[in-house]
């Protein structure tokens, strides 16, 4: 089981930024996928990014053209940017490896986002 460790997170205003990071206890290249997930209370968790091991990424329609996924320099690190960012996005976001071999999900513990006047 991959260990996952989110920072980032914190209170912001609209319109403002924030990037999180998820550093893994080992390399999460292929077969691994990693990807951001969020739930905001009283709802259910949701896809928000994921990006592959050559680097394409996949967004949650909501969050096209003000978020942006990507991978660290190390083979253990994934980032959120997040831009433009609405009380909507206001959530605790979640860092996720699926071993695509086997099926298997690794999760972090999470890292709030509150967006915020």
């Amino acid at each position: 089981q991959v260990r996952l460790v989110e920072s980032g997170g914190g209170l912001v205003q609209p319109g403002g930024s924030l990037r999180l990071a998820c550093e893994a206890s080992e390399s999460i290249q292929s077969p691994y996928m990693p990807a951001w997930f969020r739930q905001a209370p009283g709802k259910q968790r949701e896809f928000v990014a994921s990006i592959t091991s050559v680097g394409i990424p996949n967004y949650l329609t909501a969050v096209k053209g003000r978020f942006a996924i990507s991978r660290g320099t190390t083979q253990n690190t994934i980032y959120l940017q997040m831009n433009d960012l609405k009380p909507e996005d206001t959530a605790l976001y979640y860092c996720n490896v699926r071993n695509l071999r086997s099926g298997y999900d690794s999760w972090g513990q999470g890292t709030q986002v509150t967006v915020s006047s």
